[in-house]
Parts: C-alpha cells; structure tokens; sequence
C-alpha cells in the first residue's frame, strides 16, 4: 500500500526520536541533516536520553533539545506516559523515529503527534502513519544508509553521508586546559586509545596489548598517549596504566563527552575499539585506526577517508554476540599488538 503524501512545508513542528547510543546517534547525523533541508519551514526538536545530548547540542540542524529523563522524570511506565503529556504541550505536527523500538512509537502514537514516520520493525505498523519497510537488503548496508533510506521511503532527498558534528568552543577551551594541566602543550603530538566498548567483552582488545602498543608508541614516536573513557571506565584505565612502563595521561571517568569529543578533535591517532568514540573521531575527520571483533565493520564501521579498520576475518564473524564463545580462540585475540604498530607506523 503507498504511503500517504508528506507536504514537508506544511509542518510548523517536527520531532525527531532520537536513537539511544553516542556512536547511533553520530551516524544519524547525514539523516538529521538531510531533514534539516527537507522540512525548510518546520522548528526541529529532537528528543534524546541525557548522554547522548551533547552529539546534537550545538548542531544547526536542530532548534531544541527535549530530554528523555528515565532515570528520573521520565522512568518506568508512569514516566513514559509523563513524557508523551510533556510532548503534547509542543504541538508536534510530525514525527521522524530513527529510534526503532516499539517504544518510540508507542510514545509518538500517545502524544496525539499526527503524522508518525519510522520503520515498520518491533510490531508497530500500526502506531505509525507512514510505515517504512525494513528489508532484509538495507539491513545490510552502512547504518547512515540505513537511516537515510527513513527519508527515501517517504519520497525526500536523502542527500549524501557525510557524519556532521559540531563541538562548542567552551569545550574546546576546556580540553585545551585539561591538556595544560597534564603538562602537554601544544608543540606536542598525542595518540588518543580508547580500550573501551558497551556491549560486551567480545567488542575489546585486550588491554595488555593496549599496554603494549601505548608502549611503543611512546618509545618509537615523540607522541604521549592519553587513554579515554567514560565515567564506568576508571579501573580499566588504572589496569592499562599499571600494565605500561612509560605511564599515560589515564583521562578516563574525567572528562564530560563534549569535552572528550573536543580532545579527540586534537589527536594526531585515534586507536579504538568499535565504540562511539570511534564515530566521534570519523566525524571529526581525525587520523583513526578501529580495532573490530564480533561486530560488523561493513554496517557500523567509520565513514570516514581517514580511517583504517583492523580485523582478522574468521568463519563465526561477525557474530554480534556480547561474549564469545571460543574464549582465547577469539577473533580479537587474533589481533597482535604488531598488527596495530605497523599501521600506526604509517599513519604517523
């Protein structure tokens, strides 16, 4: 059945349902912005969960900011309903759910929004008003297609796939001061690692070879090497500190994603695990080498000419589980610390 017309001039207020995760919601950007254009007229609103906010704060593309508080105004069932009344209050006249759980549009669907535009995936075509195929074919391509192909079901331009990230300049002030603190001025080169990853154990590089490799780095290179990390990541960057013989700057748990976001635009080497701070270093167009286990670099690689992936190709993989199976047989365990160094060598 075809869906019905969309008149994009006719929307005065659009909400855009934000996906939950920081890597998602950067590979959303080629879609926000392609909305952006599509909906000339319309003020663009765009509901997040609190860490992901920072991605969208100072973007052009989006007018205001409306928090997903569920761990505190917003939580539970009572929550959801709290937020689809806050939302009735905007007087929404559209909604574009790149989220894709039952969820988004079940919230979407109670805040009497009329027009309701996302996948038809999770059991809720009937919540939405124009109900996009998800097929088994855009599964398999890039996460930026994935998204934009929302904007192509509905007849609109999808423009192009370039990420966009925006940071502020107080957080560029900010990271300038942290590095200050740390001794690093800015005659300095430094190679940001990032051991981390959500998801899972079978996403991580083993740390000891973080160690490693920091060591080189620092022994072969006139870089000093910061470790990232979010505010569950402190012990992790304890380990890798002691595991190393020239100690690091160990920026984890201390620093706010804004501001990571603005030290990572200054690195002259990002080393990663597939995480979002890896699509934040793609964005920013920063040198990047992107270490991959069990998920799939052809779906949620970094879209970016100045990354490398690296990657052992085994028969299981990608098998996207959490925990592998095949413990030291795994595919990360396959990746030597040499493997990384020699790109790093290029790079650098």
């Amino acid at each position: 059945m075809a869906l019905k017309t969309i008149k994009p001039k006719k929307i005065k207020r659009l909400l855009i349902r934000s996906t939950n995760w920081v890597g998602d919601a950067i590979m959303t950007t080629p879609a926000i912005r392609a909305i952006r254009k599509g909906f000339p007229n319309a003020q663009i609103s765009i509901l997040v969960k609190p860490w992901v906010a920072p991605v969208f704060e100072h973007s052009p593309h989006i007018d205001n900011l409306v928090i997903y508080d569920g761990e505190g105004r917003h939580k539970g069932n009572f929550g959801k309903l709290r937020l689809a009344r806050d939302l009735r209050r905007y007087g929404f006249d559209a909604a574009i759910l790149l989220q894709n759980a039952f969820e988004a549009a079940l919230i979407a669907f109670l805040s009497g929004i009329p027009v309701r535009i996302g996948y038809n995936t999770d059991a809720r075509q009937m919540l939405l008003t124009h109900a996009i195929s998800c097929t088994n074919e855009i599964k398999k391509k890039h996460q930026t297609k994935y998204y934009l192909n929302i904007l192509s079901g509905i007849g609109m331009d999808a423009g192009n796939r370039d990420l966009y990230l925006q940071l502020s300049q107080e957080d560029r002030l900010r990271a300038g001061k942290i590095l200050m603190e740390q001794g690093i001025s800015g005659d300095f080169k430094w190679v940001g690692i990032n051991p981390s990853a959500t998801f899972g154990p079978a996403k991580q590089w083993p740390i000891d070879r973080y160690a490693r490799l920091a060591d080189l780095i620092s022994e072969h290179t006139n870089a000093r090497v910061i470790v990232f990390g979010g505010p569950q990541d402190g012990r992790l960057g304890k380990d890798i500190s002691r595991k190393m013989r020239h100690r690091p700057i160990d920026l984890t748990g201390r620093t706010t994603l804004g501001e990571a976001m603005a030290l990572i635009e200054r690195c002259g080497l990002f080393i990663t695990n597939d995480s979002g701070l890896m699509h934040v270093a793609a964005a920013l167009d920063v040198p990047l080498i992107a270490i991959f286990g069990s998920t799939n670099s052809t779906t949620t690689g970094p879209l970016s000419s100045n990354s490398r992936v690296v990657q052992v190709p085994m028969e299981c993989s990608p098998c996207l589980k959490p925990e592998c199976p095949r413990g030291h047989l795994n595919c990360m365990d396959q990746i030597s610390v040499d493997m990384i160094f020699d790109v790093v060598k290029e790079i650098l």
